[in-house]
């Protein structure tokens, strides 16, 4: 697997109590020094890959906008293709390189408005998006490094299938308890991790009230 699939680094911003947001909400965790190293660490990358629900619910532009240095190829998960032609990642496609990759239960009118953009269409899996078999496809495309900025769901089916090979956590100093909000491994729990994916910590590094934690899988 390690010859034929992208390095995949899981990075994420955290509460004290392990969440990365609220379900419905836009919050920011990180700090302008924190959103700093994040946009370091995108530079460094050749792409950028989230789902649709992070799109819908932020909208994010997923350039680098904080440091410089080169956009990555950004990468959408969305099964449906039914990422909207207002949001923040098609109307800047023009100017920076976007992948879109959806699955066989695409619509063919959602598939033909996505095909005529300037984005890269990848169909990949039958009901959901096949991660094993797109990785291996961006392998092929040259893509060697892969930022996985994704929401608790996707993160959790990385991690699930032992795809993720590091993770850079910032530890911040808030809380958001439990009610409404999403963690950083969203939905089920993995009881056999300890024996099957063990966590080396790398690095620890303080930065003004956050604590960066960078763990080898």
């Amino acid at each position: 697997m390690a010859n034929s699939k992208p390095k995949v680094t899981l990075s994420a911003a955290i509460t004290l109590d392990g969440k990365i947001g609220q379900k419905n909400k836009h919050i920011v965790l990180s700090s302008k020094a924190d959103k700093i190293r994040v946009h370091k660490l995108r530079s460094k990358s050749d792409a950028i890959l989230v789902g649709k629900n992070t799109v819908e619910q932020d909208d994010p532009l997923l350039t680098v906008r904080y440091a410089k240095g080169k956009n990555p190829i950004r990468i959408i998960l969305d099964s449906h293709g039914t990422i909207k032609n207002n949001s923040k990642i098609i109307k800047t496609c023009k100017r920076v390189p976007t992948i879109i990759v959806t699955s066989e239960i695409i619509s063919k009118p959602n598939l033909n408005r996505l095909q005529k953009l300037p984005i890269d269409v990848i169909v990949c899996g039958k009901t959901q998006v096949n991660i094993i078999k797109l990785l291996s496809i961006l392998s092929k495309k040259g893509i060697k490094t892969v930022l996985l900025e994704g929401g608790g769901t996707l993160n959790r089916s990385f991690l699930k299938k032992n795809l993720i090979d590091e993770m850079i956590i910032a530890l911040t100093p808030y809380v958001l308890g439990s009610k409404n909000t999403v963690s950083l491994f969203e939905g089920m729990s993995f009881p056999e991790l300890k024996t099957k994916l063990p966590l080396k910590l790398k690095n620890v590094q303080k930065s003004g009230n956050e604590i960066i934690l960078n763990y080898k899988i």
